[in-house]
């Protein structure tokens, strides 16, 4: 077979290109192109050295780039063969990727590989996320291009404004001449290509620029697909955590914190960070009169620190971390320290200051925030970058702040992120309407359990029952609303009681000789005396509810609301009212308040106790607990307070504190809704405040929990009076200061509240029997009912006691009382006399029944002395068991 030579052959192929293709197309085309599509085939270029590439070293570098496409790499190793090929291309000293992206709502380009050139390893150019540099779109060059979103060719960086040479000096390297071209998505921004110093000329050249731009292509090809695929992953995850959470949203619509912990839970493989806590905010805007009482008065420092836009106090009531690295964990910290991890740098609080989505991309090196530095815990985890937002209601409040922290891939929080979790926390937010809803609905249906039971125990003072006053049938035969103003009040002043006869105005008064009906009368009799009868009245032209009518149905009323229980009866409210203005008029504290206020502060002695149970606060809710436990059929209280969805006591279900106290609030203040009743319709807007102001304080304050916290404070005013030599300029400042007046007014009500202590001794015994026996009452009801050991107080086995916890009650609530008011009106001394008195009574009582006791006890002793004895003489003999009887008190 004859060889043909070489050079023969390419003469003869060169001379017959039609040959050579339609041979090269049948025999190796096909295999060729297979070649270079297979993923398994490196590039065959050689760029250890600068040269120009030929076709087929070229078309190598493209095909090495299809086949980067082919294989789905990552797109920074993909850029990264693209920009070692243009490194070597261009003849470019180094190249750089800066992503563009978004950040607390302001764009900013962070380099993502860094130093590219022909000899460069991938894990040399990718710049860690803490390692990051990142220039605003004001900044250099690349903040030039991105802005402009053209290619710029800078011959000599040191004649452009636009060039900054921060990162020169952070890495000791001198540019000189930059070639930068933007990447797009569309007109979206992607990314900036920067080529740095010609290596083998001034500056790169227009050629430069046409091959970058012809190679960039590829760079932008496989960012767009980079972009596009996590633009869909974003939409995914917030599709899914949207219709996630808003399953479990729905799920839960009684309590708003378990509504946000079940749709946080549920969400949490969305959501890719290492961590995020939720801290939720008191909603409380108004501080209660007595939280407020010590700030006014300048004990306390009023609060100084931030606030929500909406005013409120920043108060983390509970925090809630999720752990999603390692071994996951969920942990709920009520009233959470100050030096809580995630509260420690203070941006929790800066959010929901400001109702700012705040994004740190280098917590460590932060320097507004002070993240801690150190690993948290045993697990090494230290916070790295940070994304916090506020989760606001539909009413632009702020419920609560969410913070996520590290990223997993170990990146910034971008643009995306802050749109999900925004999305999240809008959603959960809004969400809030919800358990809003449901609460309002459940406080609706609780009261009207209560108004229910009021209608059904309680009536409005009747026809007939006006006649037992108004008698107007046996006088003008007529019905009282067919009588003018002045025929009613002649009426009156037949029938009401003689105020020097009855003693209305002194602090011994006894109800003992008088009639339900008669402590009616006696009522209406004081705000005659009180002289707001006639300076608040209702005009005469209201023929149908002229004054007199209406303020004897209140009083009827009033007396009718009370049930006939052991000791809190009419009998109690009214003593209660009696005190009220025998304190205001025989006490001469009336020198300190307008008529207008005396009138709101007898009503509400009056009202403070209205359709008591004969059972307290704390009896409220335990019932109320028991009612959970009967229908859960439970064992175990300690889960009780995580459903509120079972019916319980409506009382303690819709007053949190002072449940029955609040409940007497509103009873009075519903009769006073009655037109028929309303004693106050002929005040102004301003003047009707005030009273229901006063009102709201004096019957709250008949609380004894909040007793101790404005004892202090009335000391305080007392110790202050005696500062005063001149009584008319200590009356004209007290007049004047309205927070003073309000705990003066508090503590009134609990010397009239407690003024059965004080009464002479032949009306106190009888009354503590009247009390003790509705404790042992009680008592009972905790035996039977609730089953639980009732305290002394209140057990009916323990009555021999009652002399010692007289005794007690003295010493530690009642003498404080009453000794500060003889101190502050030297007038009200009896009462303290009184008291001094009673206190003696029954410690000689105590001290009878000890000697009784003791009595006793040596008795028993000798009997059993006497029978060892005998037993010892004839162990045989059984001597009979010995009884005791126990002293009762009667």
């Amino acid at each position: 077979m004859a060889v043909v030579d070489q050079d023969v052959a390419e003469k003869f192929l060169d001379s017959n290109p039609a040959f050579a293709k339609q041979y090269y197309d049948s025999h190796f085309r096909a295999q060729v192109i297979s070649n270079l599509l297979s993923t398994s085939k490196k590039t065959e270029v050689d760029i250890s050295t600068y040269h120009e590439l030929n076709s087929v070293e070229e078309s190598e570098v493209i095909f090495d780039m299809v086949r980067d496409l082919q294989e789905h790499l990552q797109m920074e190793r993909a850029v990264f063969n693209l920009m070692r090929h243009l490194s070597f291309i261009l003849r470019s000293d180094r190249m750089s990727l800066f992503m563009y992206r978004q950040r607390n709502g302001t764009a900013e380009l962070a380099t993502r590989l860094f130093n590219v050139h022909k000899d460069a390893a991938l894990d040399d150019c990718l710049v860690p996320p803490d390692s990051e540099v990142v220039y605003s779109l004001d900044q250099g060059i690349v903040g030039h291009v991105a802005c402009v979103k053209r290619t710029v060719n800078v011959s000599d960086v040191t004649q452009s404004t636009h060039f900054s040479d921060f990162v020169d000096a952070l890495t000791e390297y001198q540019t000189k001449n930059v070639l930068a071209t933007p990447i797009m998505n569309g007109k979206d921004m992607v990314a900036v290509i920067m080529a740095v110093n010609k290596i083998d000329g001034p500056s790169f050249t227009a050629q430069d620029e046409e091959t970058l731009q012809k190679y960039l292509n590829f760079a932008n090809l496989v960012l767009r697909v980079f972009h596009l695929s996590y633009l869909h992953n974003c939409e995914t995850r917030r599709g899914q955590v949207l219709l996630w959470s808003a399953s479990k949203v729905f799920e839960e619509l009684t309590d708003i914190e378990r509504q946000f912990h079940k749709a946080l839970y549920t969400v949490r493989a969305f959501l890719n960070c290492d961590r995020y806590s939720v801290g939720l905010l008191d909603m409380t805007k108004t501080k209660e009169f007595f939280d407020l009482w010590p700030v006014l008065m300048g004990e306390v420092p009023p609060y100084s620190g931030p606030k929500t836009p909406d005013g409120r106090e920043i108060n983390f009531y509970k925090v809630i971390d999720y752990i999603l690295h390692g071994k996951e964990d969920i942990k709920v910290i009520p009233n959470p320290p100050a030096d809580h991890w995630a509260l420690v740098s203070g941006l929790p609080t800066f959010v929901a200051e400001n109702g700012l989505i705040c994004n740190i991309m280098n917590a460590a090196q932060d320097e507004y925030f002070e993240f801690q530095k150190e690993p948290l815990d045993e697990s090494g985890w230290t916070i790295k970058n940070v994304l916090s937002l506020p989760i606001v209601n539909k009413k632009e409040e702020i419920v609560g702040v969410a913070t996520f922290f590290n990223r997993k891939d170990g990146k910034p929080f971008d643009e995306m992120d802050e749109t999900l979790m925004e999305s999240l926390t809008q959603f959960l937010g809004w969400s809030v309407l919800n358990p809003d809803t449901y609460d309002k609905m459940n406080k609706l249906e609780n009261r009207n359990d209560v108004y229910q039971d009021m209608v059904l125990y309680h009536v409005k003072c009747r026809k007939d029952e006006i006649q037992n006053i108004l008698n107007t049938r046996e006088v003008y035969g007529k019905e009282p609303e067919e009588c003018d103003e002045d025929e009613l009040e002649e009426i009156l002043m037949d029938v009401l009681p003689d105020s020097e006869e009855s003693e209305i105005f002194e602090f011994h008064f006894c109800d003992f000789d008088h009639s339900e009906l008669d402590l009616v009368k006696c009522g209406i009799a004081m705000y005659y005396e009180l002289g707001v009868v006639n300076k608040f009245h209702i005009p005469r032209e209201v023929k149908v509810l002229c004054y007199p009518q209406v303020l004897a149905r209140f009083m009827y009323s009033v007396s009718k609301g009370y049930r006939r229980i052991t000791y809190h009866n009419w009998r109690h409210g009214f003593n209660v009212g009696q005190t009220m203005f025998s304190l205001l008029m025989t006490g001469n504290l009336k020198r300190y308040y307008t008529d207008l206020e005396a009138m709101a502060m007898v009503t509400a002695g009056f009202c403070h106790d209205i359709d008591h149970r004969g059972t307290n606060n704390l009896y409220q809710m335990k019932y109320s607990l028991l009612t959970v436990i009967t229908a859960m059929n439970c064992q175990r209280p300690s889960v009780l307070l995580l459903d509120r969805t079972i019916s319980g006591n409506p009382l303690a279900k819709l007053y949190g504190s002072s449940i029955l106290e609040r409940h007497h609030l509103e009873f009075g203040k519903t009769l006073l809704r009655d037109e028929a009743l309303n004693i106050y319709q002929n005040l102004n807007r301003r003047q009707h405040d005030i009273v229901i102001h006063l009102m709201d304080i004096a019957i709250i304050a008949t609380d004894l929990a909040l007793y101790f916290k404005k004892r202090a404070m009335f000391q305080k005013i007392v110790d202050q009076s005696k500062t005063y030599e001149n009584e008319e300029d200590w009356t004209k400042y007290m007049m004047l200061e309205t927070t003073r007046k309000e705990i003066v007014m508090a503590m009134m009500m609990t010397a009239c509240d407690l003024s059965a202590i004080a009464k002479p001794w032949e009306i106190q015994s009888k009354v503590a029997q009247s009390v003790a026996a509705e404790f042992w009452e009680q008592g009972d009801l905790e035996r039977t009912v609730l089953e639980q050991q009732p305290i002394p107080m209140m057990d009916r086995k323990k009555a021999d006691e009652l002399p010692k916890l007289q005794c007690g009650f003295i010493d530690f609530v009642c003498s404080f009382v009453y000794k500060e008011f003889s101190r502050f009106h030297v007038e009200i001394t009896p009462m303290l006399q009184r008291l001094m008195n009673n206190r003696k009574e029954w410690n000689n009582l105590k001290e009878i029944h000890e000697a009784k006791l003791a009595q006793l006890e040596e008795a028993k002793k000798a009997t059993e002395a006497t029978v060892a004895a005998k037993a010892s003489v004839n162990p045989g003999c059984n001597a009979p068991a010995t009884q005791t009887k126990t002293c009762v008190l009667s």
